[in-house]
């Protein structure tokens, strides 16, 4: 078995060695940083798809809440509306009765 020392490191290249680590460790700090921008980014879009998904939701409760109080509003609606037609019936009931009194009372 030859011993060889590991490739970049042979005869001549041993003076440029250190600045090759510095160079790699330069590169794998810049690295690191972008893993981390990376990762930053990425906890603040999912932070950002957890509040929109909150939003939805809810969007979503209120949306129930004002279907379930309009169709009370509509029914509300239809009963008053029922309601106005009887008491409009007997107050047209009420004035042919008063009328037919008052001509009677005038006939005689």
């Amino acid at each position: 078995m030859i011993d060889r020392p590991p490739s970049g490191f042979a005869g001549s290249d041993a003076a440029n060695g250190p600045n090759e680590v510095e160079a790699a460790t330069r590169r794998l700090a810049a690295a690191l940083d972008a893993l981390e921008a990376a990762v930053e980014r990425r906890r603040e879009a999912d932070r950002d798809e957890d509040e929109l998904a909150a939003r939805i939701q809810a969007l979503g409760t209120d949306r129930s809440r004002l279907a379930n109080e309009l169709d009370g509003s509509l029914v509300r609606t239809r009963e008053l509306e029922r309601t106005n037609r009887e008491v409009s019936q007997r107050l047209d009931t009420a004035i042919a009765t008063i009328r037919t009194v008052l001509g009677n009372g005038e006939a005689t």
